[in-house]
């Protein structure tokens, strides 16, 4: 059983007594070298109404000792402590001490550009039906210390995400991109703490499966980080994780397959992206082709240049590999 404890702000007094517009939550486990920086990316943005609840996951650096120092710096911060439970469980504890009618994500090694409150809460306003919100990311290396000379930039969908494109290509990506009614976040109970693996594409299926509406933003608002040593680095255990998620959503054995060679392809695009194995690249871009060949072409530019990419990539420098074919 996973215990928490509450370590409040320094300088009670200096607290707003009022409902902040947002609430950002932030799980951490041991991050203590890029936590400062992360919530730092917070802090400076232009929208000052917001709190931060930041959910120290048992780790066992020095992660707590920061989160306490930048606590006792700004009376906005809120630092929770509970025994290691994965980052689903950090968050649920996050969301459910959050007091905003809006929850923000961000993952403990991400940046946010300065203005991304700010233009989520002004989506939210002008549409106030929208469950969730979402912009576009630029892929940054494990270093950088802004948005800025990113690898590249995703895209948005060109409507509303439907249940297979969060299936598919999954254009929210990452939780860091990710902003969502409290409500919402109450009536899905969270997300998912059993799963290892797409826990946050889980929850945006679970969110549009039951008629949850997630808008865009046609900015880059997010700088999600590469790290070769994280679980988004794993692959092949993305690729199981994304099986079992499909499974809960999809009992035509044909449409799976379809989503299947999609997804192969955003593998294949990440690998090559992160600079990882270009023969693992190429891995998946053959079993997307013999999964589904014309699922896996669709939107034709993006797809030959994958297949592009893959096959030229095994004689081409990492460094020269990421800049062309990110």
């Amino acid at each position: 059983m996973t215990v928490s404890t509450v370590l409040p702000a320094a300088n009670p007094g200096d607290i707003v007594d009022r409902i902040p517009d947002i609430s950002v939550v932030v799980p951490v486990y041991n991050a203590a070298k890029t936590i400062a920086a992360t919530i730092g990316s917070v802090i400076d943005q232009t929208f000052a109404g917001f709190e931060i609840v930041a959910v120290d996951d048992g780790s066992t650096d020095a992660s707590l000792a920061v989160l306490l120092d930048l606590a006792a710096q700004d009376s906005r911060i809120r630092v929770i402590s509970q025994r290691n439970g994965g980052v689903s469980s950090a968050r649920n504890l996050g969301a459910d001490m959050a007091k905003a009618p809006l929850v923000a994500f961000l993952d403990s090694d991400d940046l946010w550009a300065r203005d991304k409150l700010a233009c989520h809460i002004e989506l939210h306003r002008d549409e106030p039906d929208l469950a969730a919100s979402y912009a576009r990311i630029a892929f940054i290396a494990q270093d950088a210390a802004t948005l800025d000379g990113a690898r590249t930039v995703s895209t948005l969908c060109g409507h509303a995400p439907l249940l297979a494109d969060v299936l598919g290509e999954n254009p929210v990506c990452t939780a860091s991109n990710l902003v969502v009614r409290r409500d919402w976040l109450v009536r899905l109970t969270g997300f998912d703490a059993r799963l290892k693996f797409a826990e946050d594409q889980e929850f945006v299926a679970r969110l549009v499966s039951r008629g949850g509406k997630v808008g865009g933003i046609d900015e880059v608002l997010t700088g999600y980080r590469f790290s070769p040593d994280g679980l988004s680095m794993d692959h092949e255990q993305m690729h199981a994780g994304w099986r079992v998620l499909v499974d809960r959503f999809i009992d035509d054995a044909a449409v799976r397959v379809s989503l299947e060679a999609l997804y192969c392809r955003y593998l294949a695009r990440r690998m090559l992206r992160s600079g990882g194995s270009p023969l693992r690249a190429l891995h998946f871009v053959m079993r997307g082709l013999r999964l589904d060949a014309r699922s896996f072409m669709t939107e034709w530019r993006r797809g030959l240049a994958t297949v592009l990419a893959a096959c030229l990539a095994p004689v081409i420098p990492s460094a020269m590999r990421r800049h062309l074919f990110a």
